[in-house]
């Protein structure tokens, strides 16, 4: 269902069958690490026309790690995060655990 890089794929995969008899497959719900438990890679400052996906690129290697940021900057609506002059934290890749 989810990339191995996903935030989403260490969380486990459960079932709730309706009254009716449907099962549905859902992950459990995701609770972000605390900010200040994430190690630093880097900080950026935001100029424009900057965006998540390419901060995380450079910084990461992998557009798609975008989330990191957010997790790291207690964002999650990843568009605050892109003031312009903003210093962003990128914090080191971990494993995430289920």
């Amino acid at each position: 269902m989810f990339n191995d890089t996903s935030r989403y794929a260490p969380l486990e995969t459960v079932e709730w069958t309706t009254p009716e008899g449907e099962v549905i497959r859902y992950k459990r719900r995701r609770f972000p690490p605390p900010a200040d438990s994430l190690s630093r890679l880097a900080e950026v400052t935001v100029s424009a026309g900057d965006r998540l996906d390419l901060i995380a690129a450079r910084t990461l290697g992998d557009p798609e790690q975008f989330w990191r940021i957010c997790d790291a900057n207690l964002a999650l609506n990843p568009a605050d995060l892109l003031e312009l002059g903003r210093t962003l934290t990128v914090p080191m890749p971990q494993i995430e655990e289920a």
